[in-house]
């Protein structure tokens, strides 16, 4: 159960989402359950009939930044960057560094300069692993001021765009949940992107209650398994934040025997962070860099809303873990014959 190839798949590359469904709710939801292994379908707005009263969803209100950015060297040349920090504190103007992804016909060298719009500068400072550069950003406007003006949404590389694609102006609202407040996230937490007003006074209505948690996901939650015993794989640390509200219903819920439901896999590595530092759930924040895999103890979820995910991914061995890995491929499996609709914009499995 330890070895990558387990935790591989054939995906034809039709069912690789491309864009979300015409309604958030309308997308399918295959459900496991893990005490009779019984599979079966549904969409996404009938989740208030597979829940029960006092059932307890957890969501992530992380905000994805548009952090995407277009430029230019001063000789011309093209110059793509993501960027992957976004401190919680704004920082000064001339002493903004951070770390980025660049795409360009040749790496840059220190010292180069990267004219963005809007007057911004970015100066190469270092470079790291895994073709990271750190630049310095100088100018009238901050970094933060230019990417939400002028960024964009740094859309998976299996989502195929264009700059004149008519989609992207949906992405924008598209590839974020209902829920995000928190700006920091390079990646949306997919497995709420299903839900919608609706269906939360739908959920209510049920007796469901819903709180929130934050963890902004990182670049590195997607960084390739390059090692054959998954064990030996990393992950980047993530910022994460559980209120004192939410702390409390979670840890309520637990001790009164009701099910607490993650709604994805980040929600899952907070919530068992926190419980691992601290033996219950309490108010905390913090950095993860939680690798979940079988064989791991979930302490505090009971239930798992996701999406589905990439073969031979680290995402993939957490569902392993909870589901075991016997039923989660036979899902993915089930899920490829019945043309179900992969990845970010794809369609959700709950596993109970």
């Amino acid at each position: 159960m330890y070895h990558i190839e387990e935790y591989d798949y054939e995906l034809p590359a039709e069912l690789i989402a491309q864009e979300p469904a015409a309604k958030r709710d309308e997308s399918r939801l295959l459900c496991a359950k893990r005490q009779t292994q019984e599979i079966s379908d549904y969409r996404f707005f009938e989740l208030p009939s597979l829940l029960k009263a006092g059932d307890l969803l957890v969501v992530n209100d992380a905000r994805v930044v548009p952090a995407r950015l277009y430029g230019h060297k001063e000789t011309g040349g093209q110059v793509e960057i993501l960027v992957v920090e976004h401190p919680v504190r704004p920082m000064n103007k001339g002493q903004d560094r951070r770390w980025c992804l660049v795409k360009a016909s040749k790496r840059p060298k220190k010292g180069t300069s990267i004219l963005f719009p809007d007057g911004l500068t970015g100066i190469v400072e270092g470079l790291g692993k895994d073709g990271q550069v750190l630049l310095r950003f100088e100018g009238e406007r901050t970094l933060d001021y230019v990417l939400k003006k002028r960024g964009c949404l740094p859309l998976p590389p299996y989502i195929k765009r264009d700059n004149n694609d008519r989609r992207l102006e949906q992405d924008r609202q598209r590839y974020q949940t209902i829920f995000c407040r928190y700006w920091g996230a390079v990646a949306a937490p997919t497995a709420g992107l299903h839900f919608t007003y609706d269906l939360l006074e739908a959920l209510q209505s049920r007796g469901v209650d819903i709180v929130r948690i934050t963890l902004l996901v990182g670049q590195d939650t997607f960084r390739p398994v390059r090692v054959q015993d998954i064990r030996e794989h990393s992950l980047g640390n993530e910022s994460y934040v559980v209120g004192l509200d939410s702390a409390k219903a979670i840890q309520r819920a637990k001790v009164e025997g009701r099910r607490v439901i993650a709604v994805g896999t980040t929600v899952v590595r907070a919530l068992e962070t926190v419980f691992q530092k601290k033996g219950e759930i309490a108010t905390d924040s913090g950095l993860t860099d939680l690798l979940i895999y079988p064989g791991f103890r979930f302490q505090v979820i009971d239930a798992l809303l996701t999406n589905f995910h990439l073969p031979r991914s680290s995402l993939l061995f957490l569902v392993a873990a909870f589901a075991g890995i016997e039923l989660t491929m036979r899902a993915y499996r089930w899920a490829v014959e019945t043309r179900y609709r992969f990845y970010s914009y794809g369609d959700a499995m709950l596993i109970s």
